[in-house]
């Protein structure tokens, strides 16, 4: 039976990733923040977009995700707003990630931030890129859906 506490919040929603990256696995990852951020991020003030993370020294790291300056905080306790930031993972699941990334060449694009319960946790997706026809590919088959749909709907 599922707690309470265990509620998911989506803040915020890396649409994009899913049509540049063909997503091959999902990891569920924790974020060292400071408490500017965290009232920046109550309030939705993320942007995910042109976010990656990276593994330097056996940890992971959250690369170039915006958490907007908290406006009700002075100047000198505000956060950089495109500072590095640690993600929180087990050891196992950071060499598995680790071995792929280096081998495979594949890239790490975070989807998701939530807050579960009052943790904040960002779902970070092992992802290939995708070539131009594919995604043209996956565009004419959203649009063959849509048609589908509008039709099925008619009748």
């Amino acid at each position: 039976m599922a707690n309470q506490d265990d509620k998911i919040k989506i803040i915020s929603d890396n649409r994009q990733a899913r049509f540049l990256y063909e997503i091959l696995e999902t990891f569920e990852a924790g974020v060292q923040l400071v408490g500017t951020e965290v009232k920046s991020i109550r309030a939705g003030k993320v942007n995910l977009r042109d976010g990656y993370a990276l593994l330097r020294n056996g940890e992971a790291w959250l690369i170039n995700v915006h958490i907007s300056p908290y406006d009700a905080s002075g100047e000198y306790f505000n956060h950089d707003p495109r500072r590095s930031r640690k993600l929180l993972m087990n050891r196992k699941e950071i060499n598995k990630l680790i071995g792929q990334v280096e081998q495979k060449g594949l890239t790490l694009v975070p989807l998701k931030m939530y807050f579960k319960g009052s943790w904040v946790k960002i779902s970070i997706g092992l992802g290939k890129g995708k070539k131009l026809h594919d995604k043209r590919e996956d565009l004419k088959r959203r649009q063959d859906q849509r048609e589908m749909q509008r039709a099925v709907k008619r009748w």
